[in-house]
C-alpha cells in the first residue's frame, strides 16, 4: 500500500489514514472478485464529502463501518450495493481492455499523447493571479453568530441531511452530504439546527461586497465560495498576492465576523485545490513556476482534483492511476480506456493547467435551464399530475427569470428502488409557459406509468434544452462579442467574433467543465439519495436493537414509539431516545458548566434576518444563476421542496 503524502511531500504512516486502508481495500476488490463486494461499498458509502477539511484525524473505516450498518436494509443502501456492482463489473470490463491494449503498439496513440502535451505547455500561462476563496463552514458560522454558546459543541445545519458541519463535528466524523441520523451515531450531542437560506444570504452579500474590491468581475462559485482574479489589484497597489488575501480575510472577518479560507495560484483548478489546504482560517500559495507546480501534482490524490468523483476515482485507482503524477505513465491508454475528452482533461491534471478566465457567473453560456423537488414516495395519477403542474409552474419561473425558453423538454424522474428515468420530446415550438410546459410533459408521464404500472416516484423534475434566448437583441454598433465560448470545430472564439488557433492561443476552452459538473451532479444525486433515506427512516423504521434500518413493518404507534425524542434537562434539544445516546449527551453538557449557562441564558430560537430584496444567493444578478445548477430552495421547513444544495 502507497503511503499518503502530506502538502510538504513528507510520506505519513498509514495507520494515521484509515481512509487509505478502505481505499486500498476498494482497489483490491474491483481487481480480485473473490473480495467482498462490500470493501468497496463501505468505501463508497463515506460519501462525497470525505476529503473536506477537519477529517484529517477521524478513523473513516469506523465511520464506514456505521453508515453501513445503519443504512444496511433501506432502498438507499439496496440502490448503493447494485451501483457498486455495477461500478465493479465495469471496472474489470476496463482491466479486460487494459490487458488487450498492452500486447499492442501504441506507439500513435503515445505520440499523439505527447503532442497534445507539447501543445498545452506552449499554452501555459503563469502570469495571473487567480484566488479561489471559500468559507469555513459557512451555514454554521453564520448560525454561530447568534448562538455563540454553540461554537464550543458538536453542532450541525440540516435536519434530514446534514449540509455543514462545524469543525468540532467534523473530529466524529460528521460532514456534509451524511444522514443526520448517521450523524447522530457517530455523535450522539451532536446538535442540528434547521436551515435558514435568509440568514445565509444576507451575509453572504456582505462577503460579496468586500470581494468586488478585489475583482469586481469575481465569479460566484456557491454562496459560500468564489473566485477572483486580483492580478490587476496587485499592480495597482503594488502588493504581493498573499499580503492581498491576507488583507481581504482578514477584512471580511472585521466586517463579518466569518472566517475564509484561500488558495492562491495560476489558475482556477490549482486555486480551488489549494484553499482546503490550510482550513479553517488560513491560506496556502501554490508558486507561479511551471516545476513547483508539476511537483505540487505529481504527490496529489487525484480525488483532490474538482472534476473526479468516487466513480472516477475508483476507475482510475484500478489501472495504477492514485495521483496526478501517475497519469504520465498511462498515458497512451487513457483515450481508449476513459474517451478523448477524458484524456485531455486527466493530461490537464496532470500538467497542473487551468481556466485563468475569471468572470461572472451570468457571463457564461447557458445550455439548459431546469427545476427538479424530491417528496415522499408518490404514486396516484391525481397527485402526480399535480406534482408535475407544480415543477412546470416553477420551471416557468426560471425561465421567465432567466429569460430563456427551449426547444427541447426533458422529464426527469427517480423511481422508489432509486431507478432514474429521463424522457425527451422536441415541441413544435420552443416552450417557457407552464400550461406548454405541462402539456408537453404529460403524455412522456402517462407513457412511463404505462411502462412501469404503479409506479411510486421520489424525484420529478423537468428541464429545456436548446435554449433560446428571449431578451430584446440590442444594437451592437460595433459587432462586438463581449464571451468568449467554444466553437463547434473546438477552435477558440476570440472576443472579437473570430476564430483563432496556433501555438500562441490562449487555451481558455478546457475540458474541465463538464467533469466539474459531472461531479456536482454527483454531489446533488447524492443529496437527493440521502434525504430519501431520512425519509425512509423517519416514516417506517426506525432504529432496532442492532441500529439497521429494518422492512417498513412497523405499525404507526410502534414507528413513533421507535422515533420518540427525549428533551435534555440541561440543554433542552431533543436527543434520540436511546438511554446509552441520551446518558452520553447529558454526561457532554455537564462536562461544560460555561456551555450549560449560556445555552440556559440563551433563547434556542435563533432570530431571522430580512430577506434580501434585491440580490440572489448565487450571484449579484438575481437573474442569473450558475451554469447547470439546481435553483435554491425557498423555505427549508417544507416537506416537499427544491434542491438547495450544492447549487
Amino acid at each position: 500500500m502507497s503511503p499518503e503524502i502530506d502538502e510538504n511531500g513528507v510520506p505519513t504512516p498509514a495507520t494515521a489514514t484509515p481512509s487509505a486502508v478502505i481505499h486500498d481495500d476498494a482497489a483490491n476488490a474491483a481487481a480480485d472478485p473473490s473480495v467482498s463486494q462490500h470493501h468497496t461499498l463501505k468505501y463508497s458509502l463515506l460519501g462525497p464529502s470525505l476529503t473536506k477539511a477537519g477529517q484529517d484525524s477521524v478513523d473513516q473505516q469506523k465511520v464506514s463501518e456505521v453508515i453501513y450498518n445503519a443504512s444496511k436494509g433501506s432502498k438507499f443502501f439496496n440502490n448503493e450495493e447494485a451501483r457498486d456492482r455495477n461500478l465493479t463489473e465495469k471496472i474489470n470490463r476496463i482491466l479486460a481492455r487494459k490487458h488487450q491494449l498492452e500486447r499492442l503498439d501504441l506507439a500513435s496513440d503515445l505520440r499523439r499523447a505527447d503532442d497534445y502535451i507539447t501543445e498545452l505547455e506552449l499554452g501555459r500561462d503563469l502570469t495571473q493571479t487567480v484566488v479561489h476563496i471559500d468559507c469555513d463552514a459557512f451555514y454554521a458560522a453564520v448560525e454561530e453568530l447568534d448562538r455563540p454558546e454553540l461554537r464550543e459543541v458538536p453542532m450541525a445545519v440540516g435536519k434530514g441531511v446534514l449540509t455543514t458541519c462545524n469543525y468540532h463535528a467534523r473530529k466524529f466524523g460528521c460532514r456534509s452530504g451524511m444522514a443526520g441520523f448517521v450523524a447522530m451515531k457517530l455523535c450522539p450531542q451532536l446538535v442540528c439546527l434547521p436551515l435558514n437560506f435568509e440568514k445565509y444570504t444576507a451575509k453572504a452579500e456582505e462577503i460579496r461586497a468586500i470581494i468586488a474590491e478585489y475583482d469586481p468581475r469575481f465569479e460566484s462559485a456557491s454562496i459560500d465560495e468564489a473566485y477572483l482574479n486580483i492580478t490587476s489589484y496587485c499592480n495597482e497597489h503594488s502588493i504581493g498576492p498573499e499580503e492581498a488575501v491576507a488583507q481581504l480575510r482578514a477584512e471580511v472577518h472585521q466586517k463579518t465576523l466569518i472566517t475564509v479560507s484561500a488558495g492562491i495560484a495560476a489558475n482556477a483548478k490549482l486555486a480551488k485545490i489549494a484553499s482546503n489546504r490550510n482550513k479553517p482560517n488560513g491560506q496556502f500559495r501554490i508558486a507561479s513556476d511551471r516545476s513547483t507546480i508539476l511537483d505540487f501534482m505529481k504527490t496529489l490524490p487525484t480525488r483532490k482534483v474538482n472534476g473526479i468523483g468516487r466513480v472516477f476515482e475508483r476507475e482510475l485507482d484500478a489501472i495504477g492511476i492514485k495521483t496526478c503524477g501517475d497519469i504520465y505513465a498511462h498515458r497512451a491508454y487513457l483515450s481508449k480506456l476513459f474517451g478523448e475528452k477524458a484524456a485531455q482533461f486527466l493530461m490537464q491534471c496532470y500538467l497542473g493547467l487551468g481556466r485563468t478566465s475569471i468572470q461572472p457567473a451570468e457571463d457564461y453560456e447557458r445550455k439548459s435551464v431546469g427545476t427538479e423537488s424530491t417528496f415522499r414516495e408518490m404514486s396516484g395519477k391525481t397527485e402526480l399530475r399535480e406534482k408535475l403542474r407544480h415543477i412546470a409552474e416553477e420551471l416557468e419561473k426560471d425561465l421567465e427569470r432567466t429569460q430563456y425558453k427551449g426547444r427541447t423538454l426533458v422529464l426527469k424522474v427517480k423511481l422508489h428502488t432509486y431507478e432514474v428515468l429521463t424522457r425527451q420530446i422536441a415541441p413544435p415550438k420552443a416552450v417557457h409557459t407552464a400550461g406548454d410546459l405541462y402539456k408537453y410533459a404529460l403524455p412522456m408521464l402517462a407513457k412511463l406509468e404505462k411502462e412501469f404500472p404503479g409506479m411510486k416516484l421520489r424525484l420529478m423534475g423537468l428541464r429545456v434544452t436548446h435554449i433560446v434566448s428571449t431578451k430584446k437583441a440590442g444594437t451592437n454598433f460595433f459587432g462586438l462579442n463581449k464571451r468568449t465560448t467554444s466553437s463547434g470545430s473546438g477552435e477558440t472564439v476570440s472576443k472579437s467574433g473570430t476564430s483563432k488557433k496556433g501555438a500562441d492561443e490562449e487555451w481558455e476552452v478546457w475540458p474541465e467543465a463538464e467533469f466539474e459538473e459531472a461531479a456536482r451532479q454527483e454531489r446533488q444525486d447524492e443529496m437527493n439519495d440521502l434525504e430519501a433515506l431520512s425519509q425512509e427512516y423517519q416514516e417506517f423504521q426506525g432504529p432496532d436493537h442492532s441500529g439497521r434500518i429494518s422492512s417498513p413493518s412497523l405499525t404507526l404507534d410502534q414507528a413513533e414509539a421507535e422515533t420518540e425524542k427525549w428533551d435534555c434537562p440541561v440543554c433542552g434539544f431533543s436527543q434520540v431516545a436511546d438511554d446509552r445516546a441520551f446518558n452520553s449527551h447529558i454526561d457532554f453538557c455537564l462536562s461544560r458548566g460555561t456551555i450549560k449557562d449560556a445555552v440556559k441564558s440563551t433563547s434556542p430560537v435563533p432570530h431571522i434576518l430580512a430577506k434580501p430584496q434585491s440580490k440572489s444567493a448565487l450571484g449579484q444578478n438575481p437573474g442569473k444563476r450558475k451554469r447547470g445548477r439546481p435553483p435554491q430552495a425557498t423555505q427549508a421547513t417544507q416537506a416537499v421542496k427544491r434542491r438547495p444544495f450544492f447549487s
